[in-house]
């Protein structure tokens, strides 16, 4: 046990369906650890809980809340840090707004969300509420980088269970459509920052006329970094969707619009609403200025568009013309046909390295709003990583869908830490209000960077610390000579970033003596190169950036596990703690609905599992305590042991759900820890825990069983109530009985 104050391990509070189960898990998490002497905490990070946390001087004495993501902040940069991250909501602006409606709907008196602030108090409470939007809390945890992987016993049961893959056919008419120029990655310049360039930063603004307008002063870079900047054209891109609206309809597949909205919470709501005015360019011709007058904002999405229409004088008109447009546009890609909630709805609703993976699993195919399956042109504006889309799917119409039962695997290790590239670009993000130029300048004048841009033209910079940078490299030797397979750097000599990260890359592999152990490919060479290899039934690291770490540790898992909520996520943080993370969360509003409405939670824990075996590790490493090892490699088993007996959720009523799958990790961690002999003392306490639960198996499944099929109530979506949840995900007197 640590000698601070601290828990040994913070189990982190968030979200939808990893938050609900969480309910369930988290009390046998507890009653197994404090066997070995280790204290398990949490704190929140929910979005509820940021909130409430945001606005103290609003709320009651008893309804406010520290401010656990600055905590975890802290603490994420000390070598005490043991850290279980699960998924949280990267809230868009609809997610943001309906979770301070539910807040104040329970007595929680939140001022609204200022669409158009005016008064300085008003912009005080946007620029509050605009810090949690978005991915606010991944820069602050990830103060280390990524290592990603999939657990061998996931992948033994994955080949050995293959999930189902859609058909693809050489002829698909599926493409990805990308701008090429006058985008982000046409037009990015980077520059590594000399001691003399180091110091705040400053950005500006001037306008053809000569006024001068300070976008940001005062952005801190340390010498060697690299820094970047670039715009996208919105003229250009305005062209670009117009033109492949019309190449849709021609060729008779599903529009569909791939963007981050989440991640990119300054940048790709601007393109979304791009998108969104460009498919009803007719409606905003004829009925704009009014639409704009009523709060008719393109960037919430459709489906806020059309709400906001309907409570207009004119309305029905307006409504009649967008289905008139509608009708005569390519059908929409769809969230949910039965619903009609479109591709465009809702900016947080498709989220690239979730739907294209999807789409590519299936085949290629997409589901329309007549219900029924069809190919698709997957439009990713910027080129930046399109290629990658692009070239897994011409792969697969070329060689067929990927076979999980021999399909090797593709890791990861990532450049996130501080903040690096483009996912830490958020404050330094533009939607240029006039025509002009705009420069970066150095603490000692010089100019770092310099765009002509016009009005509406979205300018951003990113940077990537020196420390970080080198961590990573370092990290990628040490994988590769762990596992001795093929390592790629996926980096594009020709594109200005990528050139400059080249030039720490090289020479710290040539200093190790192991530059020949690793390639150096472009995203598309790469993606290439890694579909071939684990075609071939061999492995591959992927060495990448930020995003890219996002978008492959998403893509592969999903083709060859059929998801990528099992990954083992570990981020070694830079100054000696541990983070570890439990896959993606993109399922998780479904599962929400589900148990809703029946009582049944398909979330599958499996990465939670994983997670807190490498966390029960580390911490015995770091703190020499072996009965912690040993839960940790107990937890291993009883993983396995939940693939080998196919105990995880259910997508039906009636099967077994999430708490079944609870149940059975208790019972073979509690029967591994009884047959082990390397702590007896352990294997003498958890023998009756296990008899217990094995003897009860019966009546414990049954309490589960009869628990499904009513809806449930769970006292909020955003904010749920505590009493009723554990409720709801801890049916089984008998069991609670045992754990305690």
């Amino acid at each position: 046990m640590s000698d601070t104050n601290t828990p040994d391990i913070i189990y982190t509070k968030v979200d939808e369906a990893p938050q609900l189960a969480a309910a369930s898990l988290l009390p046998i998490i507890r009653k197994f650890a404090a066997a070995a002497g280790v204290t398990v905490g949490t704190k929140d990070i929910s979005l509820a809980g940021r909130i409430i946390a945001a606005f103290p001087e609003h709320l009651s004495e008893d309804q406010r809340q520290d401010d656990d993501l600055a905590a975890l902040g802290k603490l994420v940069k000390t070598p005490e840090a043991n850290v279980i991250k699960l998924p949280n909501i990267s809230a868009s602006v609809p997610q943001l707004v309906a979770a301070i409606q539910e807040l104040q709907s329970q007595g929680y008196a939140l001022p609204d969300y200022p669409e158009d602030p005016q008064s300085a108090a008003e912009k005080d409470i946007r620029a509050r509420y605009d810090a949690i939007k978005g991915s606010a809390v991944n820069p602050v945890l990830r103060e280390g980088n990524s290592d990603r992987r999939a657990a061998v016993a996931v992948k033994n049961y994955a080949q050995a269970n293959p999930h189902s893959m859609g058909t693809w056919s050489a002829d698909s008419k599926t493409r990805v459509s990308t701008m090429g120029k006058n985008d982000f990655r046409s037009n990015e310049t980077s520059v590594t920052l000399s001691a003399a360039q180091a110091g705040p930063a400053r950005i500006e603004l001037t306008g053809t006329d000569g006024s001068i307008t300070v976008l940001k002063e005062g952005i801190e870079f340390p010498e060697g970094t690299v820094v970047d900047a670039t715009f996208m054209s919105a003229k250009a891109l305005s062209r670009f969707l117009e033109e492949q609206i019309e190449a849709t309809k021609a060729e008779g597949t599903l529009f569909s619009l791939h963007l981050k909205a989440t991640m990119m919470k300054v940048s790709d709501p601007i393109l979304f609403g791009h998108a969104v005015k460009a498919y009803l360019k007719p409606v905003f011709e004829a009925y704009g200025d009014a639409m704009e007058a009523a709060g008719v904002s393109p960037n919430s999405g459709l489906g806020d568009v059309l709400d906001r229409i309907k409570d207009m004088p004119n309305g029905a008109e307006i409504i009649a013309k967008v289905d008139q447009v509608m009708a005569d546009r390519p059908p929409l890609y769809m969230v949910n046909s039965d619903k009609g909630i479109t591709n465009l709805h809702v900016p947080s609703d498709v989220i690239i390295d979730a739907s294209m993976p999807a789409l590519i699993r299936a085949g290629g195919k997409g589901w329309g709003p007549d219900g029924k399956e069809a190919d698709s042109n997957c439009v990713i504006p910027d080129s930046s990583y399109a290629a990658v889309y692009e070239e897994a799917v011409e792969d697969c119409k070329k060689n067929g869908a990927l076979d999980p039962s021999t399909a090797g695997t593709v890791q990861n290790i990532g450049l996130m830490a501080q903040k690096a590239e483009e996912y830490g670009s958020h404050p330094t993000t533009f939607e240029i209000p006039y025509d002009g130029t705009v420069r970066m300048i150095s603490a000692k004048g010089d100019i770092l960077h310099e765009h002509k841009v016009e009005a509406g033209d979205i300018w951003r910079s990113a940077s990537t610390r020196k420390a970080p940078i080198q961590d990573w490299v370092q990290l990628a030797i040490d994988r590769q000579r762990a596992e001795g397979c093929e390592a790629i750097f996926w980096l594009d000599e020709t594109r200005a970033h990528d050139a400059e990260l080249l030039t720490y890359v090289k020479p710290i592999l040539d200093a190790a003596g192991v530059a020949d152990k690793f390639q150096i490919m472009a995203p598309l060479e790469a993606t290439r190169a890694s579909f071939a290899t684990i075609r071939a039934g061999k492995n591959s690291i992927a060495i990448t950036g930020n995003v890219l770490r996002d978008y492959l540790t998403d893509l592969f898992p999903i083709l060859e596990l059929g998801t990528s909520a099992k990954m083992l996520s570990i981020v070694k943080l830079m100054q000696g703690g541990g983070l570890f993370e439990t896959g993606a969360g993109g399922s998780a509003p479904k599962h929400v609905q589900q148990l809703q409405e029946e009582n049944h939670l398909r979330w599958d824990s499996l990465g939670e599992f994983c997670a807190l075996g490498e966390s029960l590790k580390f911490l015995a490493d770091v703190h020499g305590n072996e009965k912690a090892r040993v839960l940790g490699k107990a937890v291993d088993a009883a993983t396995q042991g939940i693939l080998d007996h196919n105990k995880s959720p259910g997508r039906r009523v009636g099967q077994p759900d999430n708490r079944d799958s609870h149940f059975y990790f208790a019972l073979y961690w509690a029967q591994a820890l009884a047959t082990q002999t390397e702590e007896a003392a352990l294997a003498s306490e958890f023998a009756p825990v296990a008899a217990a639960l094995a003897d009860n198996e019966a009546q414990i499944v049954a309490d589960f069983a009869a628990a499904q099929g009513a809806p449930a109530d769970v006292g909020g979506y955003y904010n749920t109530d505590e009493a009723k949840t554990a409720a709801i995900m801890r049916p089984s007197q008998v069991l609670n009985g045992i754990i305690g």
